[in-house]
């Protein structure tokens, strides 16, 4: 009997038990309860050894080779655990082992039951886990790595270790092909890490590998396989690819920190082999000054050129019958950039061509400029609220955003997140440009106006004398109110324009040109040997590595950001209304012919029947001209009074959360948000320029207030414009 029990405990079938663990009815009466009991327990372990066993065998067919890895690996636990428990208490059994057998000639079913105890609790949970695994019709490596890690997080050794045996079997191929990935650059067929174009697919990561990993492991995976792919003449060499592949095996992702460390350093090191090797300092010297031309204003002709082409194709589609015709697509204003370029210097740039508008709001019909009151713009600015003020609807009337393709082997050195920010403060520029432009183009129909009136006409000629002091008030009024949106656009494009964009690219050439070397031994840079020979040929005063690199360039737009002030969402709510009030001053004076004050045979300017004493048509156009310069004036002072409170409230030192707010911005106009977070060290002495931006602002607020406008008490009303209309335009 005892060897029946010890070929059941093997696997085999037997007619003590002919269904799972049951005992056959007819042994029943022969035997002892307690010996019943422990045929039943021997039965149970017997069965679920043998469940386990099946389970194995179906699922070592998987097309998946995690679970045939994981089928092998408790095969082989089994075969030198459980079965070898078997085969050594068998042989005891036939050695007469004094342990197991009693005076030589008796073995007890308890002695045996209490032999095979220890597979009691493990057998239960494997039986457990087949069912879980045979439950699912295909696995992922990263729930399966997950549901395995769990599981052996348990209080019961035998389990947690026999579980934890199968996780690292798991591991190690998924390690394999992800070395596969990072060193080689290539992807399996079945079962890949990634798709073709270098997104990790869903369910291929453990959730133990955090965010900054799998986005290095997609860096360098891609970087690997697009260099290998476009054949360039410079390979990743051998020894380095060899010492990925070494690292790699000392780690699985289980370990969060140490697998987080050498994927860390594995794409520091591929980072500067890039830089050495791929991505060139010409490169890179060539895309900052071509997305400084394009998206910072700093070709002033072109985007001049651009805006009037923009609105030239508003006025040809508002004035087209046809309706198919009469909308503004991605491709009229692609074709506006190209004709924009004409007879500038951008019209023989190549880098011209990886421009592109979007419109994520799709096709639109132009609207003619708002005439709406704008009484509440006070009201809403005083507000304080925390909503992302955005400008990418002032250029157009709807969100529009300039793009810019990136290629290889750009693309590892300009992120998407740098991208929207660079179109951001494109919207933002362009809106204060176009505005400017704008109120000069007013100041000019406002002169012309002017000379023809006195050389024709003059002020005395008809209409009463009250008529005459009211039309006398109007033209002093609109001159002021157009003077003070010049003076102010003049100073504020001027200081955005020389103190900020100018100073910051000529900061950031100055730092590509000569680089510190330190700068890379300051972020735990490990060169191999290869590097080493590589920075020993170069001149020590010309070398940047990677990091440095990138680390340049965030804080480069991180200052950019706060010089322009779109880092304080408070100054940017004022200025937008600010923005909107001028267009609609200009929109105004459009509507009336290009002047303030109605000719003085038009219907309504002059008094009927002299029972008024001044006409409708000029008390009209005082009303409005007075409510723009009083919402002017107002949000004037509300953007000096916070402009002087930021230079003591806000630090100057643009960190995540201006790129937050930034990308917040763009995340209005293509409906995706993006997270970005800077990478350069607070430590990093080249990136410490809090006080310089701070200077920044303290010459704005110098600007503004030169002659003391806004520190001194001044009137209010239509009596400061009247009062300070020393123009001569009399």
């Amino acid at each position: 009997m005892i060897a029946e029990v010890l070929l059941v405990l093997a696997g085999h079938t037997s007619s003590l038990f002919p269904t799972d663990h049951t005992l056959h009815p007819a042994f029943r009466p022969l035997l002892h309860p307690g010996e019943e009991q422990c045929l039943e327990a021997l039965g149970h372990i017997a069965s679920r050894y043998r469940n386990i066993k099946k389970a194995c065998a179906t699922l070592s067919r998987s097309k998946s080779r995690y679970v045939c890895a994981l089928c092998a690996t408790l095969n082989q636990i089994l075969k030198d655990e459980y079965e070898k428990l078997v085969v050594d208490t068998e042989a005891k059994v036939l050695k007469r082992d004094p342990d197991l057998v009693a005076n030589g000639s008796f073995v007890p079913l308890s002695a045996v039951r209490a032999t095979f105890a220890e597979w009691d609790s493990p057998l239960t949970a494997l039986e457990t886990l087949m069912n879980q695994l045979q439950a699912q019709k295909h696995w992922q490596p990263g729930p399966l790595i997950d549901m395995l890690l769990a599981r052996s997080k348990t209080g019961v050794y035998r389990i947690a270790d026999i579980i934890s045996r199968l996780s690292v079997a798991v591991q190690r191929v998924w390690r394999s092909q992800l070395s596969a990935f990072l060193v080689h650059g290539s992807l399996t067929s079945s079962d890949p890490l990634a798709s073709e174009d270098f997104t990790l697919l869903d369910g291929t990561m453990p959730s133990c590998v955090s965010p900054q990993t799998k986005e290095s492991i997609v860096y360098v995976g891609r970087a690997i396989a697009t260099i290998k792919a476009k054949k360039w003449q410079n390979q990743l060499p051998r020894e380095q690819a060899l010492e990925y592949a070494n690292l790699l095996e000392t780690v699985l992702p289980q370990d969060q920190y140490k697998f987080d460390l050498v994927i860390s350093q594995i794409r520091t090191n591929a980072s500067e082999w890039l830089w050495l090797n791929v991505l060139t300092r010409k490169d890179v010297e060539d895309a900052v000054i071509s997305l400084a031309s394009y998206f910072l204003l700093r070709n002033g002709e072109f985007n001049l050129a651009l805006i009037r082409e923009i609105e030239r194709l508003k006025i040809s589609r508002l004035t087209t019958r046809s309706g198919a015709a009469s909308v503004i697509r991605e491709q009229d204003l692609n074709l506006a950039l190209l004709r924009a370029s004409l007879g500038t210097t951008a019209q023989h740039d190549p880098s011209l061509l990886h421009l592109h508008f979007e419109l994520p709001s799709g096709p639109l019909r132009p609207l003619l400029p708002s005439l709406a009151n704008s009484k509440a713009l006070s009201s809403s600015v005083a507000s304080n609220s925390p909503e992302v003020t955005s400008f990418d609807d002032l250029i157009l009337g709807t969100n529009l955003i300039l793009s810019y393709n990136v290629t290889w082997p750009l693309d590892l050195f300009l992120h998407p997140s740098d991208l929207q920010i660079y179109a951001a403060l494109f919207n933002y520029l362009s809106s204060l440009r176009k505005t400017h432009t704008q109120i000069h183009t007013c100041w000019t129909s406002l002169s012309n106006a002017q000379r023809a009136r006195r050389r024709w006409t003059g002020l005395g000629e008809g209409g009463t004398v009250e008529d005459l002091e009211a039309r006398r008030e109007l033209l002093r009024c609109g001159w002021g109110v157009v003077r003070d949106m010049g003076w102010f656009l003049d100073t504020f494009l001027g200081y955005v324009m020389i103190d900020v964009v100018d100073v910051e690219f000529r900061r950031l050439k100055d730092l590509l040109g000569n680089p510190s070397r330190g700068r890379a031994e300051s972020v735990g840079k490990h060169p191999t040997s290869q590097n080493i020979a590589s920075q020993a040929n170069a001149d020590p005063s010309t070398y940047l590595d990677f990091t440095t690199l990138r680390n340049i360039h965030t804080t480069y737009l991180e200052r950019l950001l706060t010089g322009c002030l779109l880092s304080n969402p408070a100054l940017t709510a004022i200025l937008r209304p600010i923005f909107e009030v001028c267009e609609r001053f200009v929109a105004q004076v459009e509507r009336w012919g290009g002047d303030v004050l109605p000719a003085l045979l038009f219907e309504g300017s002059l008094a009927p029947g002299g029972d008024d004493k001044v006409g409708a048509m000029v008390q009209e156009r005082f009303q409005v001209v007075s409510e723009i310069n009083g919402s002017l004036h107002k949000l004037l002072n509300l953007f000096y009074e916070q402009l002087s409170l930021s230079t003591s409230q806000q630090s100057f030192t643009a960190t995540g959360d201006t790129s937050k707010s930034i990308l917040m911005n763009a995340s209005m106009a293509n409906g995706t948000t993006l997270q970005r977070t800077s990478i350069r060290g607070k430590g990093f002495k080249g990136f410490e320029g809090e006080g310089e931006v701070r200077r920044h602002v303290e010459r704005l607020l110098l600007r503004l207030d030169f002659n003391g406008a806004f520190s001194k008490p001044r009137a209010g009303g239509s009596e400061q414009i009247q009062g300070e209309g020393g123009i001569g335009i009399l």
